[in-house]
């Protein structure tokens, strides 16, 4: 289970605060990071998204831990997560457009998801209720490497 993921923003503080109405939750200043905010879902996984400045990077720190860089900021990159939520998918694509973020209701086949595209260059896969139910089906541990394995290429996503 992932308890919680960082990704960058321009505005940090709005970014966490629309997923966190997205997930039911709240957001709240990231102190390790001055500049980042903690989107959390108040779930008993203490699920969240760190949102940090764009351009900050992750570095090793050696035994004292990592420390935080911030370097040019960024544009659309390869960092997508899905998210459950219990909010239900027509408030999703109202929060989203509310935000004025691009939002999609997407058929990925065995399930569906609605990408929210936050600040419009990084890509959640929120999954309301009904599409997590999907989505879990599809990966129970006694079906998802033979269902990969069928999936073959979707060309229509790539480029």
């Amino acid at each position: 289970m992932i308890h919680h993921l960082s990704i960058a923003a321009r505005d940090p503080n709005y970014a966490a605060g629309v997923l966190a109405e997205l997930m039911g939750g709240t957001a709240i200043p990231f102190p390790p990071n001055p500049g980042s905010f903690f989107a959390l879902q108040l779930d008993e996984h203490g699920s969240g998204v760190e949102v940090y400045p764009a351009g900050t990077e992750i570095q090793p720190g050696g035994e004292v831990g990592s420390s935080f860089v911030n370097k040019d900021a960024r544009g659309y990159g390869s960092t997508h997560f899905a998210l459950s939520v219990s909010t239900d998918a027509d408030t999703v694509q109202a929060i989203a457009q509310r935000a004025g973020w691009h939002c999609f209701d997407c058929n990925r086949g065995p399930f569906h998801v609605i990408e929210v595209w936050v600040e419009n260059e990084t890509m959640v896969e929120v999954l309301p209720p009904q599409y997590a139910r999907e989505y879990l089906a599809f990966t129970r541990p006694d079906n998802v490497t033979a269902a990969m394995a069928k999936a073959g290429t979707a060309s229509a996503r790539q480029r």
